[in-house]
């Protein structure tokens, strides 16, 4: 049995729940995995009835959990989500972006993931004030870029890619920060020679997304460039609803849609559900591979192959241009899981 944590988040975040969890009963009763779902409180909502975004009940929980499922938090999200990176440690951020039928993507044969370091960077929120300017302090450490560089490599030996690492960053300019980042980088990438290695600016990265966004495999970068790479990366692809994302340490992990609460259709039920979807997937394969269960795996190929059949048969949700309800779109989506 799976312990696992579901925050439901505000906006669109509660439906989205609804549909994992839905998702998740059906893998409960006819595949073999057993997982308990415990709801949990944070977001705007949390702030308002608790006045913390991330109460304490909630941080023991997710503790003690198997796993996390978040969804998607309003404007106290850096309260939630960069808190319990650095709490938990989830010092690898994976963004997944691939090209599905019927969506519009750029080029049809995308299939990419960006390695994000996850802790520090100028997310660390480091700024102070002197006189009438304001200094933000960029932190890049030897130890935080190694792990991600073996991450980074771990993953594109994993995939049926191209077996190719670019390390992204902007050491020309950045030549202490970034100058660390890339030297670490290329030093870790000889003890994987059958992994093809490169270096690309980010200014170059950012148009190559655009330009030839199929040449990519794993992108590893820093933790700023990360966060805007990997978001143009999923609008490359057709969009943030088909993006998942996991925030991934050494003992324990996240995941969670990387788009966010979107209020304005909040309560409509015409949210697409699959990137929360998707999510649950790279949950399922975490934890096959965190505990050799097979079974999980097996789940995880059954959920995305659901996924990637009704979006190629034209399926849609009303957000997205279909007629589908994101309850009905889920049930669509169940129906061919089992």
């Amino acid at each position: 049995m799976y312990k696992i944590a579901l925050i439901t988040g505000d906006g669109i975040g509660p439906e989205l729940s609804e549909s994992v969890i839905d998702v998740l009963d059906i893998i409960n009763d006819k595949l073999g995995v057993k997982v308990e779902v415990t709801k949990l409180q944070a977001g705007d909502a949390a702030l308002k009835k608790t006045g913390k975004a991330l109460p304490d009940e909630t941080v023991e929980q997710i503790k003690n959990s198997d796993a996390c499922l978040k969804a998607p938090v309003g404007e106290s999200a850096a309260d939630v989500i960069v808190v319990l990176r650095r709490l938990l440690d989830l010092y690898a951020n994976i963004r997944p972006a691939k090209s599905y039928p019927n969506m519009p993507a750029l080029k049809e044969n995308i299939d990419m993931v960006i390695v994000r370091e996850n802790t520090e960077d100028l997310y660390t929120g480091m700024e102070f004030e002197v006189g009438e300017t304001i200094i933000a302090l960029r932190s890049i450490s030897k130890g935080a870029s190694e792990r991600i560089a073996k991450h980074a490599f771990a993953t594109a030996e994993q995939r049926n890619g191209k077996r190719k690492v670019t390390c992204v960053h902007k050491s020309n300019v950045m030549r202490k920060t970034d100058g660390l980042f890339a030297k670490t980088c290329e030093q870790v990438a000889k003890n994987y020679p059958k992994i093809t290695f490169e270096h690309m600016y980010v200014d170059a990265c950012a148009m190559n997304l655009i330009r030839q966004p199929e040449s990519f495999d794993v992108i590893v970068t820093t933790n700023l460039f990360g966060d805007i790479l990997s978001d143009e990366a999923s609008q490359v692809v057709g969009g943030l609803g088909m993006a998942p994302a996991a925030n991934i340490g050494d003992r324990f992990a996240l995941f969670e849609p990387v788009h966010g609460a979107a209020f304005d259709i909040a309560g409509k039920q015409v949210a697409n559900p699959s990137s929360f979807i998707l999510s649950a997937k790279m949950m399922f394969e975490w934890l096959g591979i965190k505990n050799n269960d097979k079974s999980c795996q097996d789940v995880a190929k059954k959920i995305e192959n659901a996924v990637y059949g009704i979006v190629k048969d034209g399926i849609k949700t009303r957000d997205i241009g279909g007629d589908k309800s994101t309850k009905e779109f889920t049930q669509n989506v169940i129906s061919r899981i089992i």
